[in-house]
């Protein structure tokens, strides 16, 4: 890749207010570019005011898995599994509008069930559960824009 090709998709990575952007040439010749953003801490003026009466456990962090063969990124929890969302596009339930959703809440799911579509560049990706468990609650609305990483769908896990 050429330094002006290469200064021009840093420009349009810049001007866009995508957080992430991968950018792949050619399979074969392995050029492969991927520009990422990192979020700043913002500060308070005032620290918010915490009542000495409650107080919370902090949640035990989450595992996160990501690999680039997967369809999907999970995150796990005690009671509960949660499907995230592996790239940017629009969320659907259903592979078109007068068809069932592919999994309501309640419904009992298998590992590899197609639980959701994700359209992105024009293309129907479709995210599978990887692991079985019953749907507790769909985090997102059909139609919706969805971000990399974002909760999608929270199973319950036997």
């Amino acid at each position: 890749m050429d330094e002006t090709k290469l200064r021009k998709l840093i420009a349009i990575f810049q001007e866009s207010g995508v957080e992430e952007l991968e950018y792949q040439e050619s399979f074969w010749r392995g050029v492969r570019v991927r520009l990422g953003r990192t979020r700043q801490a913002v500060t308070l003026a005032a620290p918010p005011q915490i009542d000495p009466q409650v107080t919370r456990e902090a949640p035990a962090p989450s595992t996160t898995t990501t690999t680039e063969n997967s369809q999907s990124t999970a995150s796990g929890s005690e009671n509960g599994h949660t499907i995230m969302s592996p790239m940017v596009g629009t969320f659907y339930r259903s592979s078109s509008p007068d068809s069932e959703p592919f999994a309501s809440v309640g419904d009992t799911v298998t590992v590899g069930q197609t639980l959701c579509l994700i359209e992105a560049m024009k293309i129907m990706n479709e995210i599978e559960a990887d692991v079985a468990g019953e749907i507790a609650e769909i985090l997102v609305q059909n139609g919706d824009p969805v971000e990399y990483n974002q909760p999608l769908i929270r199973l319950r896990t036997p």
